[in-house]
């Protein structure tokens, strides 16, 4: 007998309204929001919870792999909607930032989950995905002489990791506003200007950002 459909609906519907919760009450309070606080606020059990999510790593894997459905989300729209490439690489900058610092935050906290993580199937597709669009619009910004021709996709990924690393003592409430200026003068940079030196280490390539 086929499992009763409307079962499987009710338990998407818990895990989605857990991550969410979760997204919501890591970014106010911090990776160490007790369980008992996100099955509260998703307004489920704590049974349902640890079922969905058995322990803190589990759960953290899901909001980690849910942001990266989100950055794709953002990207895309930003490639479908936007009149040129460099429009939209820079709307993407800007908008995936939120949930790439809570990524990087809880790179931070939870390190052995993140390193499970990186061979994880689902995070190798998402990110396989994402660095397609991301090639497509540097190639595309490039094309345009909207963007220097000796960067590329990865180089773009890793100033966007190191900008959006939270900062040791840094005021939480401080964080965005400041990565959204920073993100600013990253994209400036990219940018081909008058005077421009060569760049003094060869391109980051996948490897190296793998």
């Amino acid at each position: 007998m086929n499992p009763d459909p409307k079962l499987r609906a009710d338990a998407r519907m818990n895990r989605e309204q857990i991550i969410a919760a979760a997204h919501v009450l890591i970014a106010e309070h911090g990776a160490e929001v007790p369980m008992e606080e996100v099955a509260r606020r998703a307004g489920v059990g704590t049974g349902t919870l640890y079922r969905r999510f058995p322990n803190r790593n589990a759960l953290i894997r899901g909001v980690a792999l849910d942001s990266f459905h989100r950055v794709i989300a953002i990207a895309r729209a930003a490639e479908d909607e936007e009149p040129d490439a460099w429009t939209a690489l820079s709307r993407f900058v800007h908008q995936a930032g939120g949930d790439l610092r809570l990524a990087a935050g809880l790179a931070m906290r939870f390190a052995g989950t993140w390193a499970a993580l990186r061979d994880d199937p689902e995070n190798l597709r998402l990110r396989g995905t994402l660095l397609k669009i991301l090639d497509r619009l540097v190639q595309r910004a490039q094309a345009d002489g909207m963007m220097r021709d000796d960067v590329g996709t990865a180089d773009l990924s890793m100033m966007m990791a190191l900008l959006l690393r939270p900062m040791p003592g840094l005021r939480e409430d401080l964080t965005p506003a400041g990565a959204d200026r920073y993100l600013t003068l990253m994209l400036d940079g990219l940018r081909p200007h008058p005077g421009a030196g060569p760049l003094p280490a060869p391109e980051v390539t996948r490897t190296d950002l793998a």
